[in-house]
């Protein structure tokens, strides 16, 4: 149950991560397209603040993608001297910390969006952009890497508890560098 769990986090992951690559690629395409046209003393305007929203929706959005892909960092030099059972629990135990860790973000997170929205707040820019337009979507975005960080947290620990510690490798273990050149 918990490696189809994996499976299907992996699988939702990415999806979400082709959608908000492709939103990523069009907001390249909109700053080039500005870029071009300032060339030719026009422009769209706001471009530099449309990008800044869109790499705040990428970031809180790519983070869940990144945590079964091991693309965050962890520090291994005392776990990659152990093995088994003990290696198992390091492993645990850095997913119970950062799960910990983005829950807490995630939680801070509400009170900037509720005041946005309750105060009606606007970027002071030109654009004028409602802020809550830009701050529910990067929200959800914390909120889902701290779903999804919990759940796999709680695959783990579920796995180690019945025997299976061994089975949380290829989704909470950390791999080293010369371990990938192999």
């Amino acid at each position: 149950m918990e490696l189809a769990l994996i499976t299907a986090l992996r699988r939702l992951n990415r999806t979400i991560a082709m959608i908000v690559g492709l939103g990523l690629l069009g907001m390249a395409a909109f700053v080039v397209a500005d870029i071009a046209l300032r060339q030719v003393h026009a422009s769209f305007g706001g471009s530099e603040e449309l990008a800044g929203y869109a790499m705040a929706l990428v970031s809180s959005w790519g983070m869940a993608y990144a945590l079964l892909k091991f693309g965050h960092i962890r520090i291994d030099l005392v776990r990659s001297r152990t093995a088994g059972t003990v290696r198992t629990l390091f492993d645990i135990f850095s997913m119970v910390v950062m799960s910990a860790v983005v829950v807490m973000i995630a939680v801070k997170c509400w009170p900037v969006v509720e005041r946005a929205i309750e105060n009606g707040s606007r970027a002071n820019t030109p654009l004028a952009t409602p802020l809550a337009w830009v701050q529910i979507p990067w929200f959800a975005g914390w909120v889902w890497f701290a779903v999804m960080s919990c759940l796999v947290t709680l695959a783990a620990i579920s796995l180690f508890v019945r025997g299976r510690g061994a089975r949380t490798e290829p989704f909470i273990g950390a791999f080293a560098e010369q371990d990938m050149l192999k």
